[in-house]
């Protein structure tokens, strides 16, 4: 599995790179504050809207911590989709949030 540190992210949405950012958390979760431009799919829910995602796309994983968007990582790269996943979760997040 492919990983990439909450810095490194930062630094990339910074540099104006476009990135697409998947959180995993609940809904609740999110509402508190999420990564800008990242979409919510609840990790319960990710099997049932994978259809919404793009296989040619690169997907970034978030959640709380980093566990959860590693077992949603590990799915998506079995169901063949490119996917990195941020270690240490929002709670490593230091940007700005939305």
């Amino acid at each position: 599995m492919k990983t990439i540190t909450a810095k490194q992210v930062e630094s990339f949405l910074n540099e104006g790179k476009v990135l697409t950012i998947i959180d995993v958390r609940e809904v609740d979760e999110v509402t508190a504050g999420k990564i800008p431009g990242a979409f919510n799919i609840p990790l319960g829910l990710l099997e049932f809207r994978m259809h919404e995602l793009d296989k040619t796309k690169e997907y970034i994983i978030v959640c709380r911590s980093g566990a959860r968007s590693a077992r949603a990582s590990e799915f998506l790269e079995y169901q063949g989709f490119n996917v990195i996943n941020m270690t240490g979760g929002m709670m490593a997040w230091e940007g700005k949030i939305e």
